[in-house]
């Protein structure tokens, strides 16, 4: 019986050549221009997401946004950490995600799960598309069901900062060294065969 290979380290530039560079080149930076997203810049993120794959295809997952200085720009920059804000305030548009813990009258067990496979398509596409997409928990998610009319019947998840990308020499003082791609655990440690106890 054949096994996976789990010697592949964490390293981005070790990186195994079958996996397109789609997923390993994206990343998340924070450095953006301020620049406005318009709709049509938008629409190819959220039509990817649409696509990924969920539970009984029931796609729970919710994209509630607003671009920079539309009317509601303010409202979801308030939400944000001051940590976040100091970055995210040149952002071009600002999202929160929430998803349905209903599948029709029944509860949801996948909800988190399938949006979060709806939010790694939207930030490939980004990534494709040359735009940031930086994910982030740090911000008020009460005060995001709150203030976004989100029911009860959902769960906020998270939020995403999306923009074009910007000069790092803009961030505040304390982020430039920070952005850089994040390498990964190695497989040894994430994947295991028959039991969690013990590595394959």
């Amino acid at each position: 019986m054949s096994t996976v290979n789990l010697n592949a380290s964490g390293r981005r530039s070790a990186s195994d050549d079958r996996v397109d560079s789609l997923f390993t080149a994206r990343w998340s930076p924070r450095a953006m221009t301020g620049e406005p997203l318009l709709e049509d810049e938008l629409a190819p993120l959220f039509e990817a997401a649409r696509w990924a794959p969920s539970s009984m295809n029931a796609q729970p997952w919710r994209f509630v946004y607003a671009s920079k200085g539309d009317k509601h720009w303010q409202t979801f920059y308030d939400l944000m950490a001051e940590g976040n804000q100091k970055w995210a305030v040149n952002a071009g548009a600002l999202l929160v995600v929430a998803s349905s813990r209903k599948m029709g009258e029944r509860d949801s067990v996948t909800h988190s799960f399938d949006t979060g496979a709806a939010w790694m398509s939207l930030a490939l596409q980004a990534h494709k598309s040359g735009l940031v997409a930086h994910g982030m928990q740090g911000f008020d998610y009460e005060a995001a069901a709150r203030a976004l009319h989100i029911p009860a019947t959902f769960r906020v998840e998270a939020m995403i900062a999306l923009g074009k990308p910007g000069d790092v020499d803009t961030l505040p003082e304390g982020y430039g060294e920070r952005e850089k791609p994040s390498d990964r655990k190695p497989l040894n440690e994430i994947v295991f065969h028959g039991t969690l106890a013990a590595p394959a």
